[in-house]
């Protein structure tokens, strides 16, 4: 049974014989699976013409009379991921804690917790912003609610998972003081985790902005129906410019992520 290990390094430094058969049989499955999901490497090749010819669209002259509009669809964009991300990040600190092995209640609440946050993250933010909005109505609160709800499932999953690395020992240093059971979640197991925590809100946050863009083809706000319209219109010289905004923000916003993720982990001599 020693051959067919998956651990890696071996002794031998060669890769173990079962992982090799693992993925051996992982390719082949997916090719034989391949053409249940259309996959046709000659009509790829062929379909290289079409990328070549839509892209070549796209060296235009930009549209600067759009600005003003783009602006503001842009700042609505900006808004909706926003909130939606502050909101769910009041609601998945303490859902973290709960589906988090060592630091929730009881072990019932944390499978309760882990099967509610599997259910929440079930369907994409478009399906759910379907419902928001034709339970609210059209503009941006439905695409608010139905991102903030998808962020929750995903970003209390992220923090419990942050919060099951932390280091035990600090933990037993605490509970050796004498502290009860918050003051162990504030001061031993939440200064650990914080920087994972940060990591993962920026993440989450580059993730919303970039859902956010595609919410407004459901009428849920945002720049996204200005984006499809332009495609389906062809207007290629107000596409130019929705396309470097959306760049440009998501690229600043992971300079700054990067830089608070390093001021937090190494101080302030960053």
């Amino acid at each position: 049974m020693k051959m067919f290990t998956l651990r890696w390094p071996t002794p031998n430094g060669l890769p173990p014989l079962g992982l090799t058969l693992s993925l051996l049989a992982a390719c082949i499955s997916l090719f034989l699976t391949a053409p249940i999901v259309e996959i046709d490497f000659i009509r790829l090749t062929r379909s290289i013409d079409n990328f070549i010819e839509f892209f070549s669209h796209m060296a235009v002259w930009p549209n600067f009379e759009y600005l003003p509009q783009l602006a503001s669809k842009m700042l609505e964009t900006l808004e909706i991921s926003f909130l939606a991300t502050a909101i769910a990040l009041v609601i998945s600190l303490p859902l973290g804690f709960l589906a988090a092995r060592n630091a929730t209640l009881h072990p019932l609440l944390y499978r309760l917790t882990r099967d509610l946050l599997s259910l929440m993250r079930s369907l994409p933010e478009i399906v759910w912003a379907l419902v928001f909005v034709s339970a609210v109505g059209l503009g941006p609160l439905a695409g608010i609610m139905a991102l903030a709800f998808v962020t929750v499932g995903f970003m209390s999953k992220f923090f419990a998972e942050a919060i099951e690395t932390v280091d035990p020992k600090a933990i037993e240093g605490v509970q050796a003081h004498g502290a009860n059971g918050m003051q162990v979640r504030l001061f031993a197991i939440f200064p650990q985790a914080f920087p994972n925590l940060t990591g993962t809100l920026m993440y989450v946050l580059d993730h919303n902005i970039r859902a956010a863009t595609i919410l407004g083809v459901v009428g849920a706000g945002g720049i996204g129906y200005d984006m499809v319209m332009s495609m389906r219109l062809f207007q290629y010289d107000r596409l130019i410019l929705i396309a470097l905004s959306i760049y440009l923000v998501v690229t600043l916003l992971d300079h700054l992520s990067s830089y608070l993720r390093n001021r937090i982990i190494h101080g302030a001599k960053v």
